[in-house]
């Protein structure tokens, strides 16, 4: 204990200046975090106020976070006494072998870079890759965020979504609802027709321009299908659907026309 002691004694003067080296080095650190967040908080306030999409803002905002803590590192480092030329040095021989390592999260950051260039998507749009869909929530530097209907989060990796294709279907304005409607070969086509078309016409949210379409598509095994084809706005789609659905089922019952099951005929033939 003593030889401690006097081991202290002897190299107060350089204790004490290392000791204030690295308070300045934690200070330093300390601060810099603060401002990174500060510079990457004004980045999402400043691409919100010019309305620009805020998954592009949070996405520029990550990486102006990272860039100001690296640095910040850097020069706390230098404040300890470590020469950071030969640091980066080292960390740039350490950042190719963990490169190479992790050459998945680099394809997750490459695919996140070409998803702000290219904009398949923004946010809130609703969108469907990588075999799932949902409401884009925001774009980060390596997933991208997705809420389901049912309100889960999916979080996706960028390269995941970059690597298949890509269904948006919040970016046009109207959508078409497909339906298939199938009625019985005994039924009265023009009469279904009529039927299907008064449904329609009593839509209020189907759009005049372009004009539905409703017309026999396929003399099916059980049924005669008809196509019904009419446009909404893209808010208007589920809604819609729902109801056309609903309003067509009972005005076939109510004009006695049949939706077949699926059937098959079976014919015997007796050997005499």
């Amino acid at each position: 204990m003593e030889t401690i002691i006097n081991w202290v004694n002897d190299n107060s003067d350089m204790l004490l200046r290392y000791g204030i080296q690295v308070i300045l080095a934690v200070v330093i650190l300390l601060l810099g975090i603060k401002v990174a967040k500060l510079c990457s908080g004004l980045t999402e306030k400043a691409f919100s106020k010019r309305k620009i999409d805020k998954a592009v803002g949070g996405f520029v905002a990550n990486i102006i976070y990272a860039l100001v803590f690296a640095a910040t590192v850097l020069m706390a480092l230098s404040q300890v006494g470590i020469e950071t030329t030969s640091f980066i040095a080292i960390l740039g021989a350490a950042g190719l072998a963990v490169g190479l390592a992790l050459q998945g999260s680099l394809s997750n950051f490459a695919s996140g870079v070409l998803i702000i260039m290219l904009r398949p998507f923004k946010s809130g749009d609703f969108i469907e890759a990588g075999g799932k869909s949902g409401s884009v929530e925001k774009i980060e530097i390596f997933s991208t965020e997705l809420r389901t209907p049912d309100n889960k989060v999916i979080i996706m990796p960028n390269s995941a979504i970059m690597s298949g294709a890509i269904v948006n279907y919040s970016r046009e304005k109207t959508r078409r609802i497909d339906l298939v409607i199938g009625v019985s070969y005994d039924a009265d086509l023009k009469q279904a027709k009529q039927v299907l078309q008064n449904v329609l016409d009593k839509e209020t949210r189907l759009l005049t321009d372009p004009a539905y379409t409703v017309a026999v598509s396929e003399l099916a095994d059980s049924s005669v299908n008809f196509v019904v084809r009419p446009w909404v706005n893209t808010s208007d789609y589920w809604p819609t659907y729902f109801s056309l659905v609903e309003n067509i089922k009972i005005s076939l019952d109510e004009a006695g026309i049949g939706i077949p099951f699926p059937q098959m005929d079976v014919h015997l033939h007796k050997d005499s």
